[in-house]
């Protein structure tokens, strides 16, 4: 249940120079598909940055460090020849080590909010995933998070276990946090992405509805996310 009490006590979110110098580009946010071969991985990637797509994540979840760290660094150099963001998921040893521009933690990958960036560089972008708790958005805020993470809004066939919360819902979360950058995620496409900006998002987070089908196929759904956010009015 989302407390409206919240809106009376923001966070100062904890920035610094270094970080504000290092942003991803509000909009479209390609989450790749996690445990596929490398060369389709890269070949998906491209299509998208091709597409206009500035921000990908990638999500290694069954390999070991140093494969995880051969892929990121290809990645990293794919990325960076299309002037976009590298997010990795869950690892921030991953993301240190091949040079991502940012980490993507769930609520369980966070052991201690209090010293969330200790250990991080100053200008290493940190997302976190908050579902529909706004409390804990609250915290990892003020503890140094970039952005915050709520859904899944739609029903979602990669995560089918998260319950949807909805775009009122997020439109209200979004609301007690205007300064804040939001991430919505979850069974997002074209056919309700305009809901997801109107709600006050700042990305609009997309897996299947952006990598599946072909390289072309991939490039012109990017293009045409791309094009849609940017035309769509705002909250």
């Amino acid at each position: 249940m989302i407390n409206n009490k919240i809106k009376a006590t923001l966070p100062t979110t904890r920035y610094t120079f270094a970080m504000a110098q290092k942003e991803m580009n509000l909009g479209i946010y390609g989450i790749l598909p996690a445990d596929i071969e490398t060369d389709l991985l890269l070949e998906k990637a491209e299509a998208a940055l091709k597409g206009g797509i500035k921000t990908v994540q990638l999500r290694d979840k069954k390999l070991g460090f140093k494969r995880k760290l051969q892929r990121a660094q290809q990645l990293r150099e794919l990325t960076q020849r299309y002037d976009a963001a590298l997010i990795i998921n869950d690892s921030t040893q991953l993301a240190k080590e091949s040079g991502a521009d940012g980490v993507h933690l769930g609520k369980d990958d966070v052991r201690d909010l209090l010293t969330m960036r200790d250990d991080l560089p100053d200008d290493l972008i940190v997302g976190i995933t908050c579902r529909a708790d706004v409390q804990f958005a609250k915290m990892a805020l003020q503890h140094g998070a970039n952005y915050i993470s709520f859904g899944a809004v739609f029903a979602s066939k990669t995560k089918a276990d998260v319950p949807e919360i909805g775009a009122a819902r997020l439109t209200k979360a979004c609301a007690m946090f205007p300064n804040a950058k939001v991430c919505a995620i979850g069974g997002i496409n074209l056919n309700n992405l305009v809901m997801i900006k109107l709600a006050g998002a700042t990305y609009a987070a997309v897996i299947s509805s952006l990598f599946d089908g072909s390289p072309e196929d991939i490039q012109t759904q990017a293009e045409n996310m791309v094009t849609l956010w940017n035309n769509a009015p705002s909250a």
